[in-house]
């Protein structure tokens, strides 16, 4: 089993520090998470060499990479836009770095580009070029696999089609893989784990349904979608937020300030349990769901998603249910 280590790895430019980190990546994928500027892609050119670390050690299956040049780590890396060479076909960028030509026929043929690679990248659409820069990546045989935002350019439809084939494409692959992204359908999705990085410094790192279902700080509970946190009291039984009190479960005593975590899947609307009331605000259907904004009586207002339904509207009344479970407090 080959693991990529950062050992107290650290880097500062001018108003920004990455660090100190560490990190061990088996061979699996971890999905960085965080928004623009956080340290996603600095982290990746540490790992790639691209960018010498102020301090710290960075290690592949035991060799230590500090002094390597990029092309002696066995590490790939696959860029935002690909950066495939233009005058090349596609076919030469593929067999350009590659360890032998069987790699060439798997990798092409596993992506499905078999009828692209006499194209040159200026003929290739977005979502083709992704596919030939990730062959040509996997056809040089690296001991480590960056991704840094590959899929962020791409329309919608393509994204997710992507999204597919990579989870489909990381499963048979038996090295470490850092996929940086600030999509966090994409990090869920791809990641066996993801970390969530904010200003230069790892808030959280889970398995993806622990992160979206107990995140350790605000910043990583509304970084990934949850829209309902509040500010409350703990009480017999529950959060008490405003007028009203959520069930949750605590070992914190009775009076002690709490910041409370629901998110809008878990509020569920007109169920047989109802034990809140409240109006419907807002309504904005997303395609998959409907995103609602229900204000509670005496107290704040929640987000719900619910799937798509003409039966609620602004200035409805609605039932409010949430379970015990689904209020997490951070």
């Amino acid at each position: 089993m080959t693991s990529l280590r950062l050992d107290c790895v650290a880097k500062a430019f001018d108003g920004f520090e990455l660090g100190p980190l560490d990190l061990a990546v088996a061979d699996e994928v971890l999905a960085v998470l965080g928004p623009s500027g956080c340290g996603k892609t600095t982290l990746l050119s540490l790992v790639a060499g691209l960018v010498r670390p102020d301090a710290g050690t960075i290690s592949l299956d035991g060799r230590t990479l500090d002094g390597r040049p990029p092309e002696n780590r066995g590490v790939g890396l696959v860029f935002q836009d690909g950066a495939l060479f233009p005058h090349l076909t596609a076919r030469e960028n593929v067999a350009y770095a590659a360890t032998d030509r069987d790699r060439v026929t798997d990798f092409t043929a596993r992506l499905e580009i078999d009828d692209l690679l006499d194209r040159r990248p200026p003929a290739l659409s977005g979502g083709e070029r992704q596919r030939v820069a990730l062959a040509r990546t996997l056809a040089a045989d690296p001991d480590a696999l960056l991704l840094d935002e590959p899929l962020s350019s791409l329309d919608a439809p393509i994204r997710r089609r992507l999204r597919d084939e990579l989870h489909d494409l990381f499963a048979t692959l038996d090295v470490p893989v850092v996929y940086v992204t600030h999509d966090q359908r994409a990090a869920t999705a791809l990641g066996d784990r993801v970390a969530v990085l904010r200003d230069g410094a790892v808030e959280q790192i889970d398995e993806p349904d622990a992160v979206l279902d107990c995140p350790e700080t605000e910043f990583v509970a509304r970084f990934t979608g949850c829209e309902n946190v509040f500010e409350g009291t703990v009480t017999e039984g529950g959060v008490r937020v405003d007028g009203v009190t959520f069930p949750a479960e605590s070992t914190q005593p009775p009076g002690t300030a709490a910041t409370v975590c629901i998110r809008p899947s878990r509020v569920r609307l007109n169920a047989p349990d109802t034990v809140l009331a409240g109006t419907v605000q807002r309504r904005l259907n997303e395609g998959d769901d409907y995103r609602l904004r229900v204000a509670l009586d005496d107290g704040p207002d929640l987000i719900a998603r619910v799937r798509p339904s003409g039966t609620l509207a602004p200035g409805d009344a609605v039932g409010v249910s949430i379970a015990a479970e689904d209020v997490h407090l951070l």
